[in-house]
């Protein structure tokens, strides 16, 4: 009897420590990173791509720049994913899971092992971003050179060829130039106001025409780009309706250093569809005060400078929206924020008639060069006696100047180096 204990003893700490040698075995880049690093990284960090600029397809790739690697992971600046945690729940969710990361750290840890290549694991690439169709892509007829340095503002008219409506129901950019392409935004310029914004294309002897500040005109936003959005599909059974003899204006912001001038020729792709479930719009989300009476003051030299704006849309939807979504309850799908060079974090949310909040982003960590919108993974309701609240903060001190500049009093403007408060959500009835 006690010798057969003994064995049984003695065969079970054999098990343990079996499975605590295979538990705690030194992480190789075959058999357990190489999946992650593709699955997380291969989307940007491959050949071909503009976004990263290397690439991450083979164990040396990784390897060389490992310091680099564990820098960016250790801070979670990489793979870039920026809504904060606790917020909402988003379609296409980008962060590392904790136990990808945890690995990572610990191969870097162990100095990075190539392994067995006989131990590899399958590993797929994320799928590729972008639209599941391109119907439709326009571009500026002619390239065009800015002029006006640092910032110029160009719109150019694109000709809709579509002969019915049709919903656009996907949306992506692709600057032509990256180098000086600061941000677009795309307007639709519906039939009854076309003849507005060409007299204003053909009153300019350039290729299209000057427009600080906006389009020249109120009009439907259709989509934006910025710094490391990269577009997609609109909700499905959604999408934003554009009529026969509409024009599409796409106004380029440029931020151009002085030097030689550079060429663009931008061009965006659309996904189209002749019926949608619901009619979308996307409203954009400021205080008007900051944009018609400059009250976005941020002094010099202050740390944190925090400006909020909460207001309650739904009876007045029919006016924001130029009649598109009428007074009443709504639907919010996506949701995505604007600041430019000196914000530090901001925050989209609803706030309910009985008191409650609903946080729809929350982006703690400001980055100008990774925006983008964030689809909800369950759209929400916002109800009649609900509002909607911004809140953004600034860093205006010395320390956090781009290029060293001495600090200076901030407001709303389109430059580079003035500043925004403002969001953007895709809705509908």
């Amino acid at each position: 009897m006690l010798r057969s204990m003994r064995a049984s003893l003695l065969l079970s700490a054999v098990v343990l420590a079996a499975c605590g040698s295979s538990g705690s075995a030194v992480p190789t880049w075959h058999r357990d990173v190489r999946s992650i690093v593709t699955g997380n990284c291969a989307g940007c960090h491959t050949a071909g791509a503009s976004i990263a600029p290397f690439v991450f397809e083979s164990y040396t790739d990784v390897f060389v720049r490992r310091d680099l690697v564990r820098q960016q992971v250790e801070s979670r600046k990489m793979p870039p994913w920026p809504p904060g945690p606790g917020c909402a729940e988003y379609a296409g969710d980008g962060s590392l899971p904790d136990k990808d990361r945890a690995t990572l750290l610990s191969w870097l840890d162990h100095g990075a092992p190539e392994g067995n290549p006989a131990d590899a694991r399958p590993a797929s690439p994320p799928p590729p971003a972008g639209l599941s169709r391109v119907d439709r892509a326009l571009r500026l007829a002619t390239p065009y050179a800015p002029v006006q340095s640092p910032d110029e503002y160009r719109c150019f008219l694109l000709d809709w060829p579509e002969t019915e409506r049709r919903y656009v129901t996907g949306f992506v950019a692709r600057p032509g130039n990256a180098a000086i392409v600061h941000h677009a935004l795309v307007f639709i310029a519906t039939p009854d106001r076309v003849a507005q914004f060409q007299a204003l294309d053909d009153a300019d002897p350039a290729p299209g025409y000057a427009c600080f500040g906006g389009p020249g005109g109120v009009t439907p936003v259709l989509g934006a780009w910025a710094p490391g959005s990269r577009g997609g599909d609109f909700p499905a059974g959604t999408g934003v309706p554009v009529d026969p003899r509409s024009k599409l204006i796409l106004q380029i912001h440029y931020n151009v250093a002085r030097g030689p001038r550079q060429l663009d020729q931008t061009s965006i792709e659309l996904k189209l569809d002749s019926a949608v479930t619901r009619e979308a719009f996307v409203l954009p989300w400021a205080n008007p005060s900051w944009i018609t009476l400059h009250s976005m003051t941020i002094p010099a030299g202050q740390p944190d400078v925090t400006y909020s704006f909460t207001f309650a849309p739904s009876p007045f939807l029919a006016t924001i929206t130029s009649g598109a979504i009428p007074p009443g309850p709504f639907t919010v799908y996506a949701a995505a924020t604007h600041q430019h060079l000196r914000g530090t974090h901001n925050r989209l949310e609803i706030q309910r008639a009985n008191g409650a909040k609903e946080c729809l982003l929350d982006i703690p960590r400001w980055d100008f060069h990774w925006q983008g919108s964030y689809a909800l993974k369950v759209p929400t309701r916002v109800q009649a006696g609900d509002s909607l609240s911004i809140e953004c903060h600034w860093d205006n001190s010395a320390k956090n100047q781009p290029g060293g500049v001495a600090p200076r009093e901030l407001n709303w403007g389109e430059g580079t180096d003035d500043e925004m408060c403002l969001g953007f959500l895709y809705i509908t009835q």
